[in-house]
């Protein structure tokens, strides 16, 4: 009978078997840094090909979308 006990707590493994067993044990490193140093977020759920980073203040996140590509920034254009 083989049993495997895994008490995350006290981040131990404990293996019971005759034979001989190898036990890989990963944890989970730390999260890369945030997009924005403020934890703002990027919604880029509908981006296309050309789609611009901007940043929305009605919903306090940046953006890229169908609405800002680099087709629509002209000389002296409004963005």
């Amino acid at each position: 009978m083989t049993s495997v006990n895994v008490t995350t707590l006290k981040n131990t493994v404990t293996v019971n078997e005759g034979d001989a067993t190898v036990v890989n044990v990963t944890t989970a490193g730390p999260q890369g840094p945030a997009f924005a140093a403020t934890g703002t977020s990027l919604d880029d759920s509908n981006k296309v090909d050309g789609s611009v980073v901007y940043y929305d203040a009605s919903s306090a996140k940046f953006k890229a979308d169908a609405t800002t590509t680099k087709l629509t920034l002209v000389d002296g254009g409004n963005f």
